[in-house]
């Protein structure tokens, strides 16, 4: 079975890829920091776990001595954390893409996945938004994705790696550990406002859209990605389905009937004009691999909000 190096094994998405494909059969070793988590029962799913900073070259090349077949690379500063210093940022969200693609090129690494993010589209989108859509950078976070999907490109074309971008839009879900940085993802952040307080509070009109996929599709979209990925394609990792803010809060206030969500007034004559046009994440070519999402948001949220009260 493959065996699959994943950086940011202990974060909020890849705790979660780990587990996957540990239970797929996969030979799982993960890169943690700023140290491995106490969890017994996670931990016996790898093949081995390390302690290692991706900023640092030295720990890198130690463990790039040893043989793998695959990397899903995952390690980024969040949204807040990206538009701080820029050596700062290129040196986590960019940097390590390189070095880790440099050093484990020539020791027979056969696939390497990176994350990006669909906010490489920029802010303003309408229709059916495929791969091929022109990026429009907007936010450093989004901007250092990008040069990191460049770097992948690159390595494409000059190394016998293949090299795959997973676009993720907004996932969601229970996190492996309850101290894993994604309580500011909107659906986790609605449903716990509403599970603790009993009420949501919208920062907008709620009429924003989002595509939301679940964390085990996130999983699920992996595994495929790694068997049949093609070299220096892009895949959208989402649902396909878009929702605005507010049905998103309305289907999470139906779980408490006596709970009310509250939105930030638009004056009427900006009404119109702040409703965005509508659009869709396709994720037909993931599809096109086997992919289909198993969880509708509705059964997400249930789970989401069963976690949280327990």
């Amino acid at each position: 079975m493959m065996k699959v190096l994943v950086t940011g094994a202990n974060g909020y998405i890849g705790a979660q890829i780990c587990r996957y494909l540990s239970q797929q059969g996969y030979r799982v070793s993960g890169l943690c920091y700023p140290r491995i988590p106490d969890d017994e029962c996670w931990r016996r799913g790898f093949d081995d776990l390390f302690v290692c900073d991706v900023r640092d070259a030295d720990a890198l090349k130690r463990i790039a001595e040893r043989p793998f077949d695959a990397i899903v690379h995952l390690v980024s500063l969040d949204h807040h954390q990206s538009s701080g210093d820029p050596a700062l940022v290129a040196s986590i969200n960019v940097t390590p893409t390189w070095t880790l693609l440099d050093m484990f090129a020539p020791r027979g690494l056969k696939k390497f996945l990176y994350f990006s993010t669909i906010h490489v589209y920029g802010v303003t989108l309408h229709g059916a938004v495929t791969e091929t859509h022109l990026p429009r950078c907007v936010t450093p976070y989004a901007l250092t994705h990008y040069m990191s999907e460049t770097v992948c490109r690159y390595f494409g074309d000059r190394s016998d790696v293949t090299c795959l971008v997973a676009r993720l839009s907004n996932s969601y879900g229970p996190p492996v550990f309850p101290d894993n940085n994604c309580w500011w993802l909107v659906v986790n952040d609605l449903c716990r406002s509403m599970a603790v307080d009993g009420t949501i509070t919208l920062k907008s009109d709620g009429s924003p859209l989002r595509d939301f996929i679940h964390g085990y599709d996130v999983c699920r979209a992996v595994q495929i990605l790694l068997e049949k990925g093609e070299n220096n394609q892009v895949y959208h990792v989402s649902s396909g389905i878009t929702y605005s803010i507010a049905e998103l809060a309305e289907k999470i206030r139906v779980t408490a009937p006596q709970s009310k969500v509250t939105a930030a007034q638009t004056p009427p004559a900006l009404a119109s004009a702040a409703a965005p046009a509508g659009y869709t994440i396709d994720n037909s070519k993931l599809r096109a691999l086997g992919f289909m999402p198993e969880y509708t948001l509705e059964r997400g949220i249930a789970e989401l909000m069963e976690y949280l009260a327990n």
